[in-house]
C-alpha cells in the first residue's frame, strides 16, 4: 500500500533507512551501494527531505552524513506507519506482549539498520517463556506479515551485554512503558 501513495522507489527506501530506526546514519556512497541506484536519484531524495526538515546532515570529514530528524513534529506518525508497513506492530501485538514474563524487545540484524528484507530478527529480554505459545504466535506474525521472524531469547542478566554485541538494536517494546 506504501507504494501506491508513494511512487518513488528510492523515497521509500530512504524512509525505511532512516525512520525505522532513528539512530541511523548513513551517507551518499553508502546509499548508492546499499540501494543499488545512481547517485543522483537518491541526492535528490535526500535534498527533499532535508529542504523539509525530515532528515539532517553533518559532515564527517568529507563526509556527508544523514540521519532523520527526530525532533520533526512527523517523525513519530512516519516511524509508526513505517512499523505498520513492514508488519512490525502486528508482531509486537501478537507477539510480544503475550508470551510470558517479557522484560524487553528488540529488532536487530538488518532492520533495527534500516534495511528491508524477508527475515527480521528479533531479541526477547526475559525468562519463564511458554515456548510452545510462542511459537504459535511467531508462525502466526509471519503469516500475516510475509515476513520470516528469526528470535533470540535472552535472561535480564545478559540484556546489555547482547544489546551492545549488536551493530544495532532498535528497543520495539519494554515492560517499563
Amino acid at each position: 500500500m506504501l507504494e501506491d501513495l508513494i511512487t518513488s522507489k528510492t523515497r521509500i527506501k530512504l524512509l525505511l533507512k532512516f525512520f525505522l530506526n532513528s539512530q541511523t546514519t548513513s551517507y551518499l556512497r553508502n546509499l548508492e551501494a546499499e540501494f543499488g541506484e545512481s547517485t543522483n536519484a537518491i541526492r535528490q531524495e535526500l535534498n527533499r527531505f532535508e529542504k523539509a526538515g525530515l532528515i539532517t546532515s553533518r559532515f564527517l570529514g568529507n563526509k556527508k552524513v544523514f540521519q532523520a530528524n527526530t525532533n520533526h513534529s512527523y517523525f513519530t506518525e512516519i516511524h509508526n506507519i513505517l512499523l505498520k508497513y513492514v508488519g512490525i506492530d502486528q508482531i509486537i501485538e501478537d507477539v510480544v506482549s503475550k508470551i510470558g514474563n517479557l522484560k524487553t524487545a528488540y529488532v536487530t540484524g538488518d532492520f533495527a539498520q534500516g534495511k528491508t528484507g524477508k527475515l527480521i530478527d528479533i531479541a526477547l529480554i526475559g525468562n519463564d517463556f511458554n515456548i510452545p505459545f510462542l511459537t504459535k504466535l511467531i508462525q502466526k506474525a509471519e503469516n500475516s506479515t510475509s515476513l520470516q521472524i528469526r528470535y533470540t531469547i535472552i535472561i535480564p542478566e545478559e540484556e546489555v551485554t547482547y544489546i551492545n554485541s549488536m551493530e544495532s538494536a532498535l528497543l520495539i517494546w519494554s515492560a517499563a512503558k
